[in-house]
């Protein structure tokens, strides 16, 4: 196998002003200019005090332009939303300060190919199947407990061997690392783990993933060598596992694949999620430049919405990114996300359009997170409607076991299904078991009978 698989398993005999307020029509994107700003940002942030949080965080005051905040509308009485709170202002603690973007190596627009990885014969083997199909999951390093991480690799990896048409790639919805994304804690959380799942791994960060980690490199260090490498070398991280570095071209990124699109956003460390100025323009140009003859796709370590108990979803992120879709007038047919410890599937409705809001954070992490309880006391019951103009609705949700998704592309429609894992004390050769299914005909945006 030639180096040239990066992130792939190698066989063992292979060797700063305040941001500007934001309104439609939005300024024209330029990579090159986005790209000069970034080193000078870079540079600034690592030879200048940090920058108040005012000064590199987009304002609060920027709003949805013609998409309703979710927050601002209660639901309505008498048609049978629910009052579960699912957004909040977040106010990040002393630990959660905003962090200096890394340097890139390449310009902008940031984007790869699949077929860059895995090579043309399994791009036309993925085209004569007329599917691709992945994994997703989020918030996996087992730093306390490595139990419910290997029990999730090793139903990811009965899933990979399985005959058939099996998962092409994982992608990692962030946090790969607690908890502070240090060089050290790769190997026993990320390398080794994952040492026979022997298909390729992307990622985007978390927050843990971007905090500062205390061995005097900066921020996202270590991930940009494991997962944004110019070349798909063996890292030091990586100890005596083969699997080579991935070569994204940047923390956030755009990844080209046979029937869809990823969009990879990083939201940085701050609670809730803070996406810099010069993201949001990369942003918007990715959703304007993506091909509406596929299927496309957002991730985003942090979610914008959430039922749970610990994090909820959060206000500023919502504004931020469908602001973003308003200006690009372009709306991902799914997004997906962490950092919440369990599974949540919500719909958000965009005029006659049905968008799946995954979050997936059930990956691999031992503290698993509660939801909410109903204004009853008791659990909430599902479909649950959050809000009715525009629609909101809490499809389904899993917070006592983890677990990962297994999402299928193709011509036309888009599969989301959601396995969960046997718990420590249960036989861990029982199967993944199914929990929830969701297809969309991601052309017409509807949402179809589950087969």
């Amino acid at each position: 196998m030639s180096l040239r698989s990066a992130g792939l398993r190698l066989n063992k005999a292979s060797s700063t002003t305040p941001a500007p307020r934001l309104t439609a029509p939005a300024q024209e994107y330029s990579a090159e200019r986005a790209f000069a700003a970034a080193r000078l940002h870079y540079r600034a942030t690592r030879m200048a005090p940090p920058l108040s949080k005012k000064r590199i965080v987009l304002s609060n005051e920027l709003r949805c332009f013609g998409h309703p905040l979710l927050s601002q509308l209660p639901a309505t009485p008498g048609a049978g939303a629910q009052s579960v709170r699912v957004t909040t202002t977040h106010r990040p603690l002393g630990n959660e300060a905003f962090q200096p973007l890394p340097l890139p190596a390449t310009p902008p627009p940031f984007r790869m190919s699949l077929e860059s990885v895995v090579g043309q014969a399994q791009i036309d083997a993925i085209r004569s199947d007329g599917k691709l199909v992945f994994h997703a999951a989020g918030d996996t390093g087992g730093i306390r407990d490595a139990v419910p991480q290997t029990v999730v690799v090793k139903k990811l990896i009965e899933q990979l061997s399985a005959a058939g048409n099996g998962p092409s790639f994982f992608y990692h919805l962030g946090d790969v690392v607690h908890f502070k994304g240090q060089a050290a804690e790769f190997y026993p959380q990320f390398y080794e783990p994952y040492e026979h799942y022997t298909a390729p791994i992307f990622a985007i960060p978390g927050n843990h993933d971007g905090m500062p980690p205390g061995d005097g490199a900066p921020p996202l260090d270590a991930f940009m060598r494991n997962f944004c490498n110019r070349v798909p070398r063996i890292t030091p991280e990586a100890g005596d596992v083969p699997r080579t570095a991935m070569t994204q071209p940047y923390c956030h990124f755009t990844l080209e694949a046979p029937f869809v699109t990823f969009i990879g956003l990083y939201s940085n460390v701050p609670s809730g999620g803070r996406i810099h100025n010069d993201q949001l323009q990369w942003l918007i140009g990715e959703l304007k430049a993506a091909s509406k003859q596929k299927a496309l796709i957002l991730a985003v370590h942090h979610p914008i919405y959430s039922a749970d108990e610990h994090h909820g979803g959060d206000e500023h992120l919502e504004s931020v990114i469908h602001g973003a879709f308003d200006i690009a007038k372009r709306i991902p047919q799914a997004v997906l996300s962490g950092h919440v410890h369990n599974y949540q599937r919500f719909t958000r409705q965009f005029g006659h359009r049905s968008v799946p809001y995954l979050i997936i954070g059930a990956g691999g992490y031992h503290n698993l997170h509660g939801m909410l309880k109903a204004p009853d006391g008791g659990d909430l019951a599902v479909p649950l409607q959050i809000t009715t103009a525009p629609s909101l609705r809490l499809e389904r949700y899993k917070s006592t076991r983890h677990g990962f998704a297994r999402i299928t592309a193709s011509a036309n429609e888009l599969l989301f299904e959601y396995f969960t894992v046997p718990r420590r004390h249960e036989s861990w050769s029982s199967p993944a078991m199914r929990f929830d299914s969701c297809r969309l005909n991601w052309r017409t945006g509807q949402i179809l009978p589950s087969g």
